[in-house]
């Protein structure tokens, strides 16, 4: 299905001398005002490219070179699954979905990926538990304290790396059978027989499928999950619920430029080589508006957070 998820607004101009968005920023698809989408089909060669480039040179390579690509160009995948779900790069939703299809990244089908992630921009109920699909906060119902300790180990840096991934898979999972119909079934089923495929052709070229989903597909989950480890808080104002991150360019190249989540959640239909154009754009402004959250790196983040939860045990409005 195509996004049809409207876009919000340009920011209001509150100082004059802030420069507008650029022209083509009029929320509507990718191919707007004519800017090309070239370097998303670069994107996409060099993924797919560098993914099978790597298993077909696996026994040259070996696995203390090998693995460390794959989880990179599986965790790659995942930001590029992200681009394809919002309209890139083409108009066809059914075209950008095949080219999402192919289950290199283990855990979720495209589709239910695809689902849950655009009912997140729901930006009026980001965080809720319960209502927001991504959303790390739980509502305030009793727990037993391992439970509740287990709860807020997810929310600090090694927790989330560690038991993050499973967490979320089995969530999701478990949602789709206590409510799911025929409908998301076969989209599961279909998900299954693509891997089972997958795996198999691993395993033609060397590398034992139990190997590949436990030390590459897991371990490229858990890279992922850096960058949504803080992306989201709970807030009065829902454009103080999105984080600004100035990370590195290894982590903007690898995240397609989510970093600036605020600017993406703002105007979602601008694709990912322009994300960062636009917020430096406007940088002070951008920042104004989400009300001071702002982070500088993850790896800061993480290391404030080895401990300390990020973010509180319940969320504080659900």
């Amino acid at each position: 299905m195509y996004c049809t998820l409207q876009h919000a607004s340009a920011l209001p101009d509150t100082d004059p001398a802030t420069p507008r968005p650029p022209a083509w920023l009029d929320g509507t698809s990718n191919t707007a005002a004519g800017h090309s989408e070239w370097p998303t089909w670069l994107l996409i060669a060099t993924i797919y490219g560098g993914w099978i480039a790597t298993v077909t040179s696996w026994q040259q390579l070996g696995p203390w070179l090998g693995t460390p690509l794959l989880i990179v160009f599986t965790c790659w995948y995942l930001s590029l699954q992200h681009e394809l779900i919002h309209g890139h790069p083409t108009r066809h939703a059914w075209f950008n979905a095949l080219l999402g299809l192919a289950p290199l990244a283990v855990w979720y089908p495209f589709a239910v990926y695809r689902d849950t992630h655009l009912a997140h921009h729901n930006d009026e109920a980001l965080t809720l538990p319960g209502i927001d699909p991504e959303s790390y906060y739980r509502q305030n119902t009793p727990l037993s304290g391992t439970l509740l300790a287990l709860y807020r180990w997810r929310n600090t840096a090694p927790g989330r790396l560690l038991i993050g991934p499973a967490w979320g898979w089995l969530s999701t999972l478990g949602a789709a059978l206590r409510h799911g119909g025929w409908p998301e079934a076969r989209v599961w089923l279909g998900h299954a027989v693509l891997l089972a495929a997958l795996l198999w052709l691993l395993a033609q070229a060397g590398i034992h499928p139990l190997y590949y989903l436990l030390a590459v597909a897991y371990p490229a989950l858990a890279l992922a999950m850096v960058r949504s480890f803080y992306e989201h808080r709970a807030a009065d104002a829902a454009n103080a619920r999105s984080v600004l991150n100035e990370a590195a360019w290894p982590w903007r190249l690898l995240f397609l430029n989510l970093n600036y989540h605020l600017v993406h959640h703002l105007h979602p239909g601008i694709p990912w080589f322009r994300l960062r154009q636009v917020y430096l754009t406007r940088r002070a402004h951008y920042q104004t508006h989400s009300d001071g959250f702002v982070e500088h790196g993850y790896l800061p983040l993480l290391w404030r957070h080895r401990r300390q939860p990020v973010i509180a045990d319940f969320h504080p409005f659900a």
